[in-house]
């Protein structure tokens, strides 16, 4: 506990908090009003962290919408002091416990990635594994047993005002609508602390595998194991939900698991190609969530002008490309930049609204007047018109370039080109 509390430790703590932001807790505390609640309640409260008497503020409960509109996932928002306390406490434990995980494992894990996990997952299917186990735990962070936990935690922790905070923090209520739920097993998203204590728990799965020789990658509690034949697949899925329950207490989503060709699964939002030399493809879920996200943005910009709505843009296109520019199979960012456009052309026409606009501003971009009059006047839909010869020869793709667009093949090509 002295080396958690050490100055040096703290301040870092403090600066990576300070990085992080985030929402405030249940009492309010904002991170811009943390250095005054800390010079008012630090020396108390590090006196009670030393004392064994520190007891930790419940968490805010918040609930977002999981990817595909499937449900709500959970997340407890600690408040900013709490933060700072599980930041520093992280710092400390975690060199202690990395340095023996699996070198299958790659979830938040300093130094690794999930691209260098989906390398891993492709090598596995090239030497072999062509068919995948794909693992999905029902509702892990939710579920953690806290005495399976903690056992865990204590093999390797001698101090007992450690173990005894941690206990605490995975005990600490839950707060919605200004009341506190109790809290007897899991380990709500959203604290510093919860990656590291998940990796803790789930490193005795990935020991488990290793023991019995499979070729497997994790990320989180996203698990993959890759094997030779359906058989063997379902084999190992039935042994590995045995050994779950009995020693994690963990329960196997078997509507979510299966065992399949690794090409028709996704893994970190990619999947391969079933060639005997796979390459990383984008999953299909993954171009339909962005299509989504890229929906609400033309949804609002009907009110806005389109170098606002390219602006929006922007940020959202360079961001998803960052991390599926490993995609080996890019096809499908050609075909993305077309409905892009297409969404584009579709949002400049509605804002023309009314025939006599539409057929002066088809004029202004060179449209000729018969074509321009045929179209101002039709009857169609603002989508149909979006895909037509006349639009897009109003609107083509050097125009839409030219007011801030960015392809998504060109930053392909610029990212392939600078790594």
């Amino acid at each position: 506990m002295e080396e958690v509390l050490r100055r040096e430790n703290l301040l870092e703590a403090y600066r990576r908090v300070m990085e992080n932001e985030g929402a405030p807790g249940v009492d309010g505390i904002t991170t811009h009003e943390l250095a005054r609640a800390l010079q008012a309640r630090w020396g108390a409260i590090r006196q009670e962290l030393l004392d064994k008497r520190y007891l930790p503020s419940p968490v805010r409960k918040v609930e977002i919408p999981k990817p595909g509109g499937r449900g709500k996932r959970m997340l407890g928002v600690p408040t900013v002091i709490d933060r700072l306390i599980q930041q520093a406490l992280l710092q400390i434990l975690q060199p202690h416990f990395d340095a023996t995980f699996s070198d299958a494992s790659f979830g938040f894990r300093p130094g690794r990635s999930a691209h260098q996990a989906l390398e891993r997952a492709r090598e596995h299917v090239r030497q072999g594994g062509r068919w995948v186990v794909d693992l999905d735990l029902e509702k892990f962070f939710d579920r953690v047993n806290h005495d399976v936990l903690m056992s865990r935690l204590a093999r390797r922790i001698e101090d007992q005002r450690i173990l005894l905070l941690i206990r605490r923090y995975l005990q600490a209520g839950i707060m919605e609508g200004g009341v506190v739920s109790p809290r007897v097993e899991g380990t709500p998203q959203g604290g510093p602390l919860s990656p590291l204590l998940s990796n803790v728990l789930l490193d005795e799965l990935d020991k488990e595998l290793e023991q019995r020789g499979h070729r497997f990658v994790r990320y989180a509690d996203d698990c993959n194991i890759y094997v030779q034949s359906q058989t063997a697949g379902e084999r190992v899925l039935t042994s590995v939900e045995t050994f779950l329950k009995k020693r994690l207490r963990l329960t196997v989503n078997r509507e979510k698991s299966a065992v399949d060709r690794p090409w028709r699964r996704k893994f970190l939002g990619y999947s391969v190609t079933s060639h005997y030399e796979p390459k990383l493809r984008i999953a299909e879920e993954s171009v339909e969530r962005l299509k989504e996200k890229l929906r609400q943005v033309f949804r609002r910009g009907r009110g806005q002008s389109l170098g606002r709505v390219l602006e929006i843009l922007k940020p959202k296109l360079r961001g998803w490309m960052a991390y599926f520019g490993k995609t080996e199979a890019p096809e499908v960012l050609r075909t993305l930049d077309s409905w892009i456009r297409r969404k584009l052309r579709c949002l400049v026409w509605r804002h023309w609204k009314n025939p006599t606009t539409r057929y002066a501003q088809l004029l202004k971009h060179g449209v000729a007047p018969n074509w321009a009059k045929s179209a101002a006047g039709g009857r169609h839909g603002p989508w149909w018109h979006s895909g037509s010869r006349t639009l897009c020869d109003a609107l083509p793709t050097e125009f839409l370039t030219k007011h801030g667009l960015e392809s998504l093949v060109t930053l392909y090509r610029n990212r392939r080109r600078t790594t």
